[in-house]
C-alpha cells in the first residue's frame, strides 16, 4: 500500500464532520503499563500511551486508525506505530457473530521504519452462551514486519461475568512462522501466549488488568502485570 495514500485516507478519516457522518464516530484513549503484542513488548517493557479513532456505519462495516509509542531498543529509533483498518462485523444467529476485516500496521521514526510495514488480514468468530462470551480469532499475513514471511495467530479466548460489571478473560494464542528462515523468536518458529484479564469499569473508565506469559525465555516475553485504563468519547 502506497504510503501516500495511506496518509491522505487518515487525513480524510481525521477532518470529517460528524454532521455528516450516518454511523457512530468514537475515539478511545488508553494508557497501559506495557504495551504487549501476544505476549511480547513492544515498548522495552516501559508504559505506552494509545489513541484510536473508529467510525462504524449503520451497516455493520467499520474503519478505523490506532496510534501508540513503541521503543524496539537502542539501536533502532522507531518510536511510532500507526495503524490502519476496516472490517464488517455481523450478527449470524443471536449467539454466533463473525468480524472479517484488514488492517495495515506502519512505524515511524527510524531510517528502517518504513521496512517493519506489514498488512493483515483477519477473522473473529464469537458464541455468547449462558457460560459467557466464546471467540475464535485468527490472522494471517503474507509480509510479516515487512520480510516477506508467512505468518499466522491462532486464538481461543473466553470470558466470563463474576458479577454485574465484572469479568474475567482466559487467552491463549500461538504465533507461527511459515518461513523460519526470514522470521522465528527466539529460534523457534512458533511460540505460545497465555494471558488472563480482570476487567471492569469505573466512573466511565474501563479498568484491564492482566497477568500473561508465552513460551519464550526473554526479557520481553517473561511473566508479567500489565495494567490499562481507558476512556472511550463518542464525538
Amino acid at each position: 500500500m502506497n504510503r501516500t495514500i495511506k496518509k491522505f485516507a487518515l487525513l480524510i478519516l481525521f477532518a470529517l464532520p460528524t454532521s455528516v457522518i450516518a454511523g457512530e464516530l468514537s475515539t478511545t484513549v488508553n494508557a497501559t503499563s506495557d504495551y504487549t503484542f501476544n505476549g511480547i513488548s513492544q515498548t522495552d517493557n516501559d508504559p505506552a500511551l494509545q489513541a484510536s479513532l473508529d467510525y462504524a456505519a449503520n451497516d455493520a462495516w467499520y474503519v478505523g486508525a490506532w496510534a501508540s509509542n513503541v521503543d524496539f531498543g537502542r539501536a533502532d529509533d522507531t518510536w511510532l506505530e500507526l495503524d490502519v483498518y476496516a472490517g464488517k462485523y455481523v450478527e449470524l444467529t443471536d449467539k454466533l457473530s463473525v468480524d472479517v476485516g484488514a488492517a495495515y500496521y506502519t512505524y515511524h521514526g527510524d531510517d528502517a521504519s518504513d521496512g517493519y510495514d506489514y498488512p493483515e488480514l483477519y477473522t473473529k468468530f464469537g458464541y455468547a452462551s449462558s457460560l459467557g462470551q466464546s471467540e475464535l480469532n485468527f490472522w494471517y499475513s503474507w509480509d510479516y514486519f515487512g520480510v516477506d514471511a508467512d505468518h499466522y495467530i491462532m486464538m481461543l479466548a473466553h470470558t466470563v461475568t463474576i458479577a454485574e460489571g465484572h469479568d474475567i478473560r482466559v487467552s491463549f494464542d500461538r504465533s507461527t512462522s511459515l518461513d523460519e528462515d526470514k522470521w522465528a523468536w527466539d529460534g523457534d518458529k512458533s511460540y505460545n501466549h497465555y494471558r488472563a484479564e480482570y476487567l471492569t469499569r469505573w466512573e466511565g473508565f474501563d479498568l484491564n488488568l492482566a497477568v500473561e506469559d508465552t513460551s519464550m525465555d526473554t526479557d520481553l516475553s517473561d511473566t508479567r502485570v500489565v495494567l490499562s485504563v481507558s476512556r472511550t468519547f463518542s464525538l
